[in-house]
């Protein structure tokens, strides 16, 4: 007899994990995420998860607390003898800092590794990693799901003849060239040749490929400050495209911090997207997207269908291979 399944969440993206419950024809389980008035996290798991197999709804992105959320339910769980842990992330945060790219720095991406593993995680389901790798850090199961499937099933067959993907920059041409294939373009990705010279800060030099006449679709896996969307936009109108749209996995949508070059505040991503002349950007709910991050530019696609599937599949011991591309 396999044990009961049971998904429960933090407070990152609550309406995500209710979606997945919705499809999976369960309710969502009963836990308390509250803080003390010195905001100290308190967690209370108010239903039995005595031999269950439970699930874990929580996207990482900061502030901390979320992470710590996570953690502190796993702990939770393990200590009240749940049968087994999957964490269900659908954006791992810190997943850029996943590297020593300059002495005296932290491998932050491993060290949440470790924090998941250590607080009883016994499987990872998440989204759309920063750097495949990352599965490396971890010595427990990892399920890795793509959203190729849910942007290919949006966009419009009519477009895809005159349509040329674009990497925005080159570690991106690899998943680029994937997504064009299962799109069914006939045309060869462009790649644009981006330069990171600081945390949120890059320029865009030039672009390698043919975009001129084309629809250019920008594919990536996040837009954090939309800096990197913006510049690429606008490089590839230069080379003569005729429309630039894009699609994202993690709608991070922040605002970079400090002044632009006219000393002014920088603008937020959602602010510098609506004066961009891109045309259109698709994301995923993987980060929940307040109403003052909303735009008529931006669309945003369900990852629930997706995310739902793959925790029934793991709960009966099925294959998940079949979802990740």
């Amino acid at each position: 007899m396999e044990p009961q399944l049971k998904v429960f969440t933090g407070r990152a993206n609550q309406t995500l994990a209710e979606k997945i419950c919705r499809h999976l024809d369960m309710e969502l389980g009963a836990a308390e995420v509250r803080n003390f008035a010195d905001g100290e996290i308190r967690i209370n798991i108010n239903e039995n998860v005595r031999g269950t197999d439970v699930f874990v709804v929580q996207s990482t992105q900061p502030p901390a607390d979320h992470l710590l959320e996570l953690l502190l339910m796993m702990d939770a769980m393990k200590r009240a003898s749940a049968d087994r842990i999957t964490a269900v992330i659908p954006y791992y945060g810190y997943a850029r800092q996943d590297r020593k790219a300059q002495p005296r720095v932290p491998l932050s991406a491993k060290l949440v590794a470790n924090l998941l593993a250590r607080s009883g995680a016994d499987r990872i389901l998440t989204m759309e990693l920063h750097a495949e790798q990352i599965q490396g850090f971890f010595d427990i199961p990892v399920d890795h799901l793509y959203s190729t499937p849910i942007f290919i099933e949006r966009l419009p067959e009519n477009k895809l003849k005159n349509m040329v993907v674009v990497a925005p920059d080159t570690g991106r041409a690899n998943r680029a060239r994937g997504f064009a294939t299962r799109l069914g373009s006939k045309h060869p990705i462009a790649i644009v040749d981006k330069r990171r010279t600081g945390p949120n800060e890059s320029k865009v030099f030039a672009v390698v490929g043919k975009v001129a006449g084309f629809d250019v679709l920008i594919y990536d896996d996040m837009i954090d400050t939309g800096g990197t969307l913006v510049g690429a936009a606008e490089i590839l109108l230069k080379h003569g495209a005729r429309s630039v749209s894009a699609v994202a996995t993690h709608g991070v949508l922040s605002t970079k911090p400090g002044l632009d070059e006219t000393g002014k505040p920088n603008k937020p991503a959602v602010e510098l997207i609506a004066d961009s002349e891109i045309s259109g950007v698709i994301i995923t709910d993987t980060i929940h997207l307040p109403p003052e991050k909303k735009h008529k530019k931006i669309e945003v696609l369900s990852v629930s269908p997706l995310l739902a599937e793959a925790i029934l599949r793991i709960h009966r011991g099925e294959s998940v291979s079949s979802l990740f591309a």
